[in-house]
């Protein structure tokens, strides 16, 4: 008997499976932060077409909630733990700019190589850069993002007390605005009084 192929939306959805899972890999294991590079890597070593079926940003993130809990249970919570602790160290060093912690060190997704990613809401991009050369801070400009909605005037990549932080930099008046994050749901971002929160239930 003639073994009859996989129907198309078949071969397209366990195709979209395996991509979300090499792609939370890549980003568990090589810290590779961005999920459209992440996703098109992964469906190259897979031998899949980069523009075909590709998983959504969200179901990649369930993914690599997996991988975290599956492959780095006793790794993961201590390198979120020391992650988070630095965050909250260079919140209170950049007070001045109304911190908000963000990415995956906040949502729990953080892995391997992660920097901590902060946004500051300042007058000018130029006090914050004033503020860290006042403190010694060495720092260099990273690339700003382009896409919907409202990106920062800058971005700034500098290291704290050993650990990468990425400082997005925006006007005073963006504070209130409403964006959404990576995986396509409203933005997320802290306060130190979450982030000590969270900090506090991990360690419990």
């Amino acid at each position: 008997m003639t073994r009859q192929p996989k129907p198309r939306i078949a071969r397209d959805s366990l195709a979209r499976r395996e991509i979300a899972g090499a792609a939370a890999r890549l980003m568990a294991e090589d810290g590779i932060d961005d999920f459209g590079y992440a996703k098109r890597k992964a469906a190259r070593q897979l031998g899949l077409p980069e523009d075909g079926a590709l998983p959504t940003n969200s179901e990649v993130e369930a993914e690599l909630r997996t991988y975290h809990a599956l492959y780095q249970a006793d790794e993961h919570p201590a390198l979120l733990h020391q992650l988070r602790v630095a965050a909250i160290a260079a919140m209170r060093f950049l007070a001045a700019f109304n911190p908000y912690l963000t990415g995956p060190v906040l949502d729990g997704t953080a892995g391997r190589y992660a920097e901590v990613e902060l946004e500051l809401f300042a007058d000018s991009a130029k006090d914050v850069e004033i503020f860290l050369l006042n403190h010694n801070a060495r720092y260099h400009h990273g690339r700003v993002p382009h896409g919907p909605g409202e990106m920062p005037e800058a971005v700034l990549l500098v290291e704290l007390d050993g650990t990468s932080v990425r400082l997005n930099i925006y006007g005073e008046m963006a504070e209130r605005a409403r964006r959404t994050n990576r995986v396509g749901k409203t933005h997320e971002r802290a306060r130190i009084e979450r982030v000590e929160s969270l900090l506090a239930e991990s360690s419990r």
